[in-house]
């Protein structure tokens, strides 16, 4: 499989299924006659990010695997992102803020031409983290390894905020790509 057909088609899957349940996360704070941005401070445990940061850097994630694949620096505006995502306890921002970074990481990997990426798997890529922290990578291993889980953390993370908030979600949520592979006919019926 060549990587931009194994990075892309999912980052779309992941950033769609979060924008549909964060559709769902309106409707049912809609339903109970609240705005979602309460949600924003949800968090599963005293020690980890709250939804507001989950979804900042499930959106950060994604797009900085493309920067880096390009061999390019991440921009500023979306290093401002993860930095978001790292205040957001303290200042969450609004549901429309959070919305719109999501909507900015599925724009930016919908600019992603075919074959972009798959000149030369093998190329070194070396990963810096903010602390200090560099992985020397391949480019390959990159966006196995550390890109599509990164984005997979976040975006599960994500997921279990809004369950225990009471948020109707279920596996089908979690893959509603999967329909597209459905065979006919094999559908239970309820």
């Amino acid at each position: 499989m060549q990587l931009t057909q194994f990075l892309i088609p999912t980052l779309n899957h992941q950033l769609a299924a979060l924008g549909q349940w964060l559709d769902k996360a309106e409707a049912f704070a809609e339903t109970r006659a609240e705005a979602p941005d309460r949600l924003l401070n949800l968090r599963l445990a005293p020690d980890m990010w709250p939804l507001a940061s989950q979804i900042r850097i499930t959106a950060f994630q994604a797009q900085e695997a493309l920067f880096r694949l390009r061999g390019r620096a991440v921009p500023d505006a979306v290093v401002a992102v993860r930095t978001e995502a790292s205040n957001a306890g303290e200042q969450p921002g609004s549901w429309a803020d959070a919305r719109a970074r999501l909507n900015e990481a599925a724009a930016l990997v919908g600019t992603v031409r075919v074959d972009e990426f798959d000149a030369d798997p093998q190329a070194p890529l070396a990963h810096a983290l903010p602390m200090g922290m560099t992985f020397d990578m391949t480019r390959e291993s990159y966006v196995r390894d550390w890109a599509l889980p990164q984005v997979a953390f976040h975006q599960c993370m994500t997921y279990a905020i809004l369950r225990q908030a009471g948020v109707p979600l279920g596996k089908v949520d979690f893959v509603p790509h999967m329909f597209g592979y459905l065979r006919p006919g094999t559908m239970p019926q309820a």
